[in-house]
């Protein structure tokens, strides 16, 4: 079983609170999926994708999913990802807000992803002003 503070530990050297916020100038031009959609996700090469499985058995929810690089020097990955709304509401917040990633960037990352939620929450997303706003404070995040 792995630890809240080894969890901090790949949070901070790997992981990512993120929402992926639709340009509010091309909405119109994109018809695919959701306005806002947030994620929490780890990525690790494939040779560590056990922890990854232990992750997903720790917060029990999300996903595994392979990740082909063919770059140069680049490995294929995996990422665990949790990006149902619920989940990050329910699990993957509450678990952040009491043990706070230790980098100051992602301390930072963490306390946007949240204000964010928070307006998706609210539906602010389905506005354009409120597509607007999140898209302004989705620039901060790093």
């Amino acid at each position: 079983m792995i630890s809240p503070d080894y969890i901090l530990g790949l949070i901070d050297g790997e992981g990512s609170f993120t929402v992926y916020v639709r340009d509010p100038a091309s909405v119109e031009q994109r018809k695919r999926r959701a306005l806002a959609e947030p994620r929490f996700y780890i990525k690790l090469i494939a040779k560590d994708k056990d922890i990854l499985w232990q992750l997903k058995n720790f917060f029990g929810c999300g996903n595994i999913y392979f990740q082909k690089d063919n770059r140069l020097n680049h490995q294929d990955c995996y990422r665990y990802e949790v990006g149902h709304r619920k989940d990050l509401k329910e699990i993957i917040i509450p678990f952040f807000k009491k043990h706070q990633p230790k980098l100051v960037s992602r301390q930072k990352d963490f306390t946007i992803f949240c204000q964010l939620m928070e307006l998706i929450e609210s539906k602010k997303h389905l506005t354009k002003a409120g597509l607007r706003e999140m898209y302004s404070i989705k620039q901060e995040m790093h």
